[in-house]
């Protein structure tokens, strides 16, 4: 069914080929005359990359906040965005892998080629490996939970955005510093609030796999129902497994994302007794305005979430 749907949309896309449209991609537009058309796949990226173009680029953003970048089904107006766009930013590491919808929208809008200005912004980072089903050997995508691949996040987008307007390189680059700046400091505040988690305790319990990174840079043991949201999520043999590591571990305190859903872990909560000490932030930002609107406050508050839950 997603696969005709996909085929529908790029149809339609053809006759809108010639329209001016003026859609925003869940994104805002804050660039000035002549600034540059960006598009990211999914709201992270959309943050780091804002903060580094500054008032040089309108960014519009693919995945609507609080939905899973994984499988997103594009839009007929997200394939004209992605076609007059300067440049496109995207995860890597097979987070838009779900369906290859980003590459068949690539291919569809044209930028596919070598030399097109398609930018994996994880393009550096050391990936962990997924261990389990039948994605096990494949790279985890989740790279941005530890502060320092967002600072590497970061760099790659200047560094992009340099290749593609290079008379604004020194906006760039001291967007950049000022930016990477406030994360070497999230960085600190993250390890100082984690430091509160007496040893025993940091068993950090999540529905989908995702705190691999997070979890290796801030000292705890990352364990969870499922390994990745696009394979089966929260069958049987998923839930007894995460049960007897709760029993086994007196793990205090379960945690669930906000872009998921959250029946499993209340299976697992009623199962062992063991209560969901809130939500935490993974493949989106909140919405603005609320909780976690941009990638330092959505770590900031994964991080107090966290200690706070596993110490109560």
């Amino acid at each position: 069914m997603r696969k005709i749907l996909f085929i529908t949309l790029f149809i339609m896309f053809t006759g809108l080929a010639g329209c001016s449209g003026d859609n925003q991609a869940n994104g805002d537009a804050e660039g000035g005359e002549g600034s540059l058309d960006i598009v990211t796949t999914y709201s992270v990226v959309y943050d780091i990359v804002k903060n580094v173009a500054g008032e040089h680029a309108d960014v519009q953003n693919l995945a609507p906040i609080g939905s899973d970048p994984h499988q997103y089904d594009p839009l007929p107006e997200d394939v004209q965005v992605v076609t007059d766009a300067d440049a496109v930013f995207y995860n890597g590491l097979n987070l838009e892998a779900g369906n290859s919808w980003f590459e068949k929208m690539i291919q569809t809008a044209g930028k596919d080629g070598e030399d097109a200005p398609v930018f994996p912004i994880s393009e550096g980072v050391e990936p962990k490996l997924l261990q389990s089903g039948g994605h096990k050997g494949e790279e985890d995508p989740h790279a941005w939970l530890d502060v320092q691949n967002g600072i590497t996040y970061a760099k790659n987008a200047r560094d992009a955005l340099i290749k593609i307007d290079p008379d604004h390189k020194e906006a760039y680059q001291e967007n950049a510093a000022a930016y990477i700046d406030k994360l070497e400091e999230l960085d600190e505040k993250i390890k100082q609030k984690v430091a509160e988690v007496p040893e025993d305790k940091r068993y950090l319990i999540t529905s989908e796999g995702a705190f691999k990174y997070f979890s290796a840079a801030y000292g705890f043991e990352a364990a969870y129902i499922w390994e990745i949201n696009d394979e089966n999520e929260g069958t049987p043999d998923q839930i007894k497994s995460v049960v007897d590591l709760i029993d086994e571990k007196d793990v205090p305190a379960l945690f669930v994302e906000t872009s998921v859903d959250p029946r499993s872990m209340e299976t697992v909560s009623d199962e062992t007794g063991v209560p969901i000490a809130g939500e935490i932030f993974t493949d989106s930002l909140g919405k603005p305005g609320q909780e976690g609107d941009t990638y330092i406050k959505m770590l900031e508050w994964n991080a107090d979430m966290i200690a706070e839950g596993l110490t109560n």
